[in-house]
């Protein structure tokens, strides 16, 4: 089949998806966290291992039967933090002139943190400012990801695809600002520069989706401090500067990924869906993917019943938890679908994963083999809520 930037749609069954990231072989995780920390890395075997792990990842998703797939994000040492590469304005500076990294749970629960601090990945995380006029600067890591993403779709020939790249938002988020008179013109300096990248991807005929974390997770780390009214306000900040960026890309080509922070916690303060939700529906991207399988927001489905899903949007729920080893039952993977079917139709639902199975490289919370099995799990849970959806609108 030739392949679209476009959304696939099925008007016979339940499509199945992830959010991106999913576990690096070893040999490839090894590299890319070494060039992180700054050491001498063999470029040529570097690029070799992308390309076979690259292939490989594509080609497991096809076999598992996920219908739209990506590359794994394999070339990254994480969704976020990879724009490092690409884009000017980004350096080191005396860690005691940036402000201190929060996060609310953390900060009511010290002793579990910093039990856990190690699996999280922020330990080896390498935390650079925006220092300087923010502009994309290399495009050989993009170009490359573009090419090795088209041979390996061209050989297993998925129902369709899709690659991940950082919001402003996000990319404000783990870069704190030192350069633009305000976080909004460094947000906007930051859509400016991403914008290529953006249009990059939906030119070689990818669906484009956009990392929006800070869209909820910002509550409980970024702007702890205000009240869940003026987070509100600065998510429509967001949401503008986002748009703005889109502009050349048709929504039915962006998809977009918001959650509360892939970590293992206790999540009290996380914001409600329905608090943040009228903001997030006007961004442009014609699907939403959210959590909706993890036990402090699964109960959220019925946030769908309530709000009107505009008619030119489908969801992406979660329905499997990325921070357990617990393999979801495929009867429960259904279960989940068809309450999100009944709350905004059975074709507008495509079935997803809560967040990256491997956020930073090396530094997943389920084990690489169970992550398959999840997998085979939600497309097993699909097959049966398809046939119960569409048994029920026969009857």
């Amino acid at each position: 089949m030739t392949m679209s930037a476009a959304m696939p749609h099925s008007t016979e069954r339940i499509l199945t998806t992830h959010v991106g990231s999913l576990p690096r072989p070893a040999a490839l995780r090894d590299l890319l966290l070494a060039q992180n920390r700054g050491e001498a890395v063999d470029q040529a075997a570097l690029e070799r291992a992308i390309v076979a792990a690259v292939e490989e990842i594509v080609a497991r998703q096809v076999a598992i039967g996920i219908d739209i797939v990506d590359d794994g994000e394999a070339s990254k040492v994480s969704y976020s933090t990879y724009i490092q590469e690409r884009l000017s304005g980004f350096g080191a500076v005396d860690p005691d002139k940036l402000p201190r990294e929060r996060l609310r749970d953390r900060e009511e629960f010290p002793d579990y943190f910093k039990a856990t601090a190690a699996a999280s990945g922020s330990a080896t995380r390498r935390r650079l400012a925006c220092v300087g006029p923010v502009a994309m600067q290399h495009r050989e890591s993009l170009r490359r990801d573009l090419a090795n993403f088209r041979v390996a779709v061209d050989k297993s020939k998925p129902v369709g695809t899709f690659l991940t790249a950082a919001s402003p938002g996000v990319i404000a988020r783990f870069h704190p600002n030192l350069h633009y008179a305000s976080s909004k013109d460094y947000r906007r300096a930051v859509g400016d520069a991403m914008r290529e990248e953006y249009e990059a991807i939906v030119a070689a005929g990818f669906t484009l989706q956009i990392d929006c974390p800070d869209l909820a997770s910002g509550k409980n780390n970024v702007f702890i401090d205000l009240s869940e009214e003026e987070f509100v306000k600065e998510c429509e900040i967001s949401v503008e500067v986002l748009n703005d960026a889109l502009r050349n890309i048709p929504a039915t080509a962006a998809r977009m990924h918001l959650c509360w922070g892939n970590y293992i916690g206790p999540h009290l303060h996380d914001i409600a869906l329905d608090k943040i939700l009228p903001v997030v529906l006007k961004a442009k991207p014609h699907a939403i993917s959210f959590e909706g399988a993890n036990p402090r927001h699964a109960h959220e489905w019925e946030v769908w019943k309530r709000v009107k899903l505009p008619d030119n949007k489908v969801i992406m729920p979660g329905v499997l938890d990325t921070s357990t080893n617990y393999v979801e039952h495929p009867e429960l993977v259904a279960q989940r679908l068809c309450r999100y079917a009944d709350a905004v139709g059975r074709e507008r639902v495509i079935a997803s994963s809560d967040c990256g199975f491997e956020h930073f490289a090396g530094h997943g919370h389920v084990d690489p083999q169970i992550v398959v099995k999840k997998l085979e799990a939600m497309v097993a849970g699909a097959r049966l809520a398809s046939e119960r959806l569409w048994a029920k609108r026969v009857a």
